[in-house]
């Protein structure tokens, strides 16, 4: 007989709640569950496909360890004995910084990604860390820094209250929003608008997104900094800016007019290819909106100026009185992230604590950029990354120049990957460990919630029990951290989760502004519940974050406070949380609106919002001198799809056809100037080399830029992706060689980049 069972999304930011069918140990249909505090049924054609995905035949099920030059099954304790055997090794013979972390961004999709690396991290006690970040949203985190003192306190728009939203280079109906948790966005800008307020979209292609708005605006690509500076500049030299009590917990305020002077409609107006009367327009319209919301992502960061233009969000949030103000946007307070900290200064946010070793690029929230991995591996001399743990990972598609970094990784002394598929990336392995299909996983969103557009939390546990032949991911990379510190065979992965819950309660029983100061430490863990060490592990942040019940302590501060008529916490909630309470209501606990938390968010040095941080007023002058750059004839921009997400969902065929194609597409007017014809062949040349792409003729971008999706290529020898390698496509990161950087975030331009066409036979 079938049966249901419940299962979050895993497979964008979304998190949508998931109601599964199963068959014996087979997963036959995915539907929106409709009782989820969160998403009420909301569903995608991903998640739709959450069956598919679940029993792709070409997943691995068992472990590879390369001899003789091929990979070829092994089982679990001889591919752990390998990594052991090398891996420290490698690091008694050349260094801590002779192994290199590598995580791709369906880490932050799964329980254990969100656990484990910062110990693995640890136990080699490397720098050369790369992630996803940079080639994605770490702008945001820098600027957010800067700003906030905190990487990770990034306001999110309040999409149910807003009267006014501003979006720029975000396509939220296709990529169901990124740094904005929001189950079913295109339902609440349906519902804005519904509710009489407005939506403008900021986009050079007439994107879903941008269709559904009151203004779609298309100017130049990767010209967002200097319009959100024109913005920024209209506000104060017509006096329109309006901070509210943000004034007086924002330093730099007096002196935000003269660092951006300059940045006069009229003068920004041409390198936006916009009309000067355009920007002040939208620019007036935002300061008369009741309240607003300016929300900038992947088209905002991904390009030359992608700190500043992040920066700039925020500046705007703040001069127009949106920032920590409902309707605005607002700090989300996760249920398993800290409690509230009194406000006062903090330890504030530094770039370039250390430089990478070849090009000596800084550091930024721990991680060097993606963009210079290879160089990393490939160049002699002390510090060469030789071994790789990749998690999660394919760089070869998802980072500049992939031929160059294919050919680096072929020259490691030993890698590691944890991967479900033997990918672009993968396919280079020593040692292959595969996760169990995402059906027989648990799941809590860490990272999500951190970004969730209302405050919530949910749980499911597995689906289906675990296969005897499989390990579930935490428990692999559980024992990763043990084979690369030495550890493994000495100690069982329970003592990793059972060494982070120790020293978690021993710091907060030694902290006499913790409720837990002076108990035993040993008996609080023993009063933590959970059928495994990571459930152990999110039971303890349970109880000890915002909502939590301090083991029975004292009653939680903000238990129950994150409720109003509008939408009350559950009791469960109001009576402090735990997993226990959690496990209690399947379909979640909603914990209500988003409220402010100003100032207690902010780690500065100061204790206020720094508007002008030095890095920031450092890289403006350059920002400048851009109002004099002559524009490139054609640039590239990418996009996304719905049934997509980066270069993982290309091997599900539910996911695969229609409308979700490889193909360049160009206006109209290139292309009869260019001699382009639809469905011919085009050579399209830029800094990294060429690629022969189909072109696709419309007039939903705008003249002189193309377009051309991330995430495809699968054409490489070795990899076992029978779909995808079916239909390839062409790897748009192969037209970069890595040089284009935003230099704050170190994150790689990969929008508004010039190129050139030539049409094909």
């Amino acid at each position: 007989m079938p049966r249901t069972a419940l299962r979050i999304c895993p497979l964008c930011e979304a998190t949508c709640g998931l109601t599964l069918t199963i068959e014996g140990a087979t997963v036959t249909g995915a539907r929106g569950d409709r009782e989820d505090v969160f998403s009420r049924g909301f569903v995608c054609p991903k998640g739709a496909a959450f069956g598919a995905l679940d029993a792709d035949p070409d997943r691995l099920r068992t472990p590879l360890v390369r001899r003789d030059g091929r990979l070829r099954e092994a089982t679990w304790e001889e591919a752990y004995e390998a990594i052991a055997a090398a891996i420290p090794a490698l690091v008694r013979e050349h260094g801590a910084q002779s192994v290199g972390v590598v995580l791709g961004n369906p880490n932050v999709h799964t329980m254990a990604g969100n656990l484990y690396p910062s110990l693995l991290l640890k136990a080699l006690g490397t720098r050369n860390f790369f992630t996803a970040s940079t080639l994605d949203q770490m702008p945001k985190h820098v600027s957010s820094g800067l700003l906030f003192g905190d990487p990770f306190a990034i306001p999110v728009p309040d999409l149910d209250r807003t009267d006014f939203l501003l979006l720029l280079g975000a396509n939220p109906v296709e990529s169901n929003g990124s740094l904005c948790t929001a189950p079913d966005f295109p339902g609440r800008l349906k519902a804005l608008r519904a509710r009489g307020g407005t939506l403008v979209v900021v986009d050079p292609r007439r994107t879903r997104t941008a269709k559904l708005a009151d203004l779609h605006l298309a100017p130049r690509p990767g010209s967002d900094a200097l319009l959100l500076a024109a913005l920024a500049h209209t506000l104060l030299a017509e006096r329109l800016a309006a901070p509210g009590a943000l004034a007086e917990q924002a330093q730099g305020l007096g002196e935000l007019a003269e660092a951006l002077a300059r940045f006069t409609p009229e003068a920004v107006a041409p390198a936006c290819d916009l009309t000067a009367a355009e920007i002040r327009d939208l620019a007036r319209a935002l300061a008369a909106a009741p309240t607003a919301a300016v929300y900038g992502r992947i088209g905002s960061c991904t390009v030359e100026y992608g700190t500043l233009a992040s920066w700039l969000v925020d500046v705007l949030n703040i001069l127009t009185g949106n920032l920590d103000r409902p309707g605005g946007v607002l700090f989300p307070l996760p249920a398993a992230g800290p409690r509230q900290r009194p406000a006062g200064p903090g330890k504030g946010f530094t770039l370039g604590r250390w430089l990478s070793r070849v090009s000596g690029h800084p550091e930024a929230k721990s991680e060097l950029p993606m963009a210079a991995l290879a160089e990393e591996i490939e160049t002699p001399g002390e510090g060469r990354i030789r071994a790789l743990v990749a998690i999660a990972a394919n760089p070869v598609l998802s980072a500049p120049d992939g031929r160059r970094l294919d050919a680096a990784l072929a020259g490691l002394d030993f890698m590691v990957s944890i991967d479900p598929y033997l990918n672009e990336t993968s396919r280079h392995a020593h040692v292959v460990l595969p996760p169990p299909p995402p059906s027989q996983s648990a799941h809590h969103d860490f990272a999500f919630n951190g970004f969730a557009v209302r405050n919530q939390v949910r749980y499911t546990r597995p689906a289906v029990p675990l296969e005897a032949s499989r390990l579930d991911e935490c428990e692999i990379q559980a024992r990763l951290v043990l084979a690369v510190s030495g550890r493994y065979g000495s100690a069982g992965p329970s003592a990793v989760d059972d060494m982070v819950i120790h020293g978690v309660l021993a710091k907060e029983t030694a902290d006499p502004r913790s409720p837990l100061h002076g108990q035993d430490p040993q008996r609080l863990a023993s009063l933590l519940t959970g059928e495994n060490g990571p459930e152990r592990r999110l039971d303890l942040m349970l109880r000890l974050g915002p909502y939590g019940d301090q083991f029975g302590l004292v009653r939680a501060p903000g238990a129950g406070s994150g409720a109003d008529e509008d939408a009350p916490a559950s009791g469960a909630a109001a009576e402090g949380l735990s997993l226990e309470r959690l496990l209690a209501h399947p379909h979640g606990i909603d914990l209500g609106p988003l409220r402010p938390r100003l100032p207690g968010v902010l780690r500065t040095r100061s204790g206020r919002i720094e508007l002008l941080p030095d890095p920031i007023t450092a890289e403006l002058p350059r920002l400048r001198a851009a109002l004099a750059d002559r524009p490139a004839t054609l640039v590239l921009v990418g996009r996304r799809h719905l049934r997509s997400n980066n270069s993982w969902l290309h091997n599900v065929p539910a996911l695969t056809g229609g409308s979700n194609r490889c193909t360049l597409q160009v206006h109209p007017e290139d292309a009869g100037r260019l001699g382009l014809t639809e469905g011919g062949l085009a050579r399209i040349t830029a800094d990294g080399g060429s690629l022969e792409v189909p072109v696709e003729v419309t007039d939903t971008v705008r003249t002189g830029v193309v377009s051309l999706p991330h995430g495809w290529g699968h054409d490489r020898d070795g990899a076992r992706l029978s779909v995808a390698s079916a239909a390839p496509g062409a790897n748009v990161n192969q037209l970069l060689d890595g040089s284009r950087l935003d230099p704050l975030s170190g994150t790689a331009v990969l929008n508004g980049f010039p190129v050139e066409l030539t049409p094909l036979p």
